[in-house]
């Protein structure tokens, strides 16, 4: 269904502070196909269109293969597994480049 580096419309529900909430974009970066279709939960990093002007955030821009209408940041502070219920629709994919740099800046927050 989902597979890494697509967009998708998520639905989050009521968050705590600090959160994303209700319907919003996010990144798919998880599970690897390895682990099959059957996987119940997928590994997403919400979207926000506030510019916060923060390292941590990748600009993704409004074009045809996004399938977003306006700039975007990733935010990848806010890594986060939910089950692919939540996942409402498609919208696009990200380019290579900015899957590369989200993935230097998660595997810097995790130090892992």
């Amino acid at each position: 269904m989902a597979s890494i580096d697509e967009l998708w419309l998520v639905d989050f529900g009521t968050p705590y502070p600090g959160e994303p909430a209700s319907h919003r974009p996010a990144l798919v970066i998880g599970p690897p196909p390895a682990f099959g279709t059957g996987f119940p939960s997928v590994i997403v990093v919400p979207l926000t269109a506030t510019y916060r002007r923060l390292s941590l955030h990748v600009e993704v821009e409004p074009i045809p293969q996004t399938g977003l209408n306006r700039t975007s940041f990733i935010q990848c502070e806010l890594v986060r597994s939910i089950n692919r219920i939540r996942l409402v629709r498609r919208l696009g994919v990200v380019a290579p480049d900015t899957s590369h740099q989200v993935a230097r800046i998660i595997s810097t927050l995790l130090d892992y």
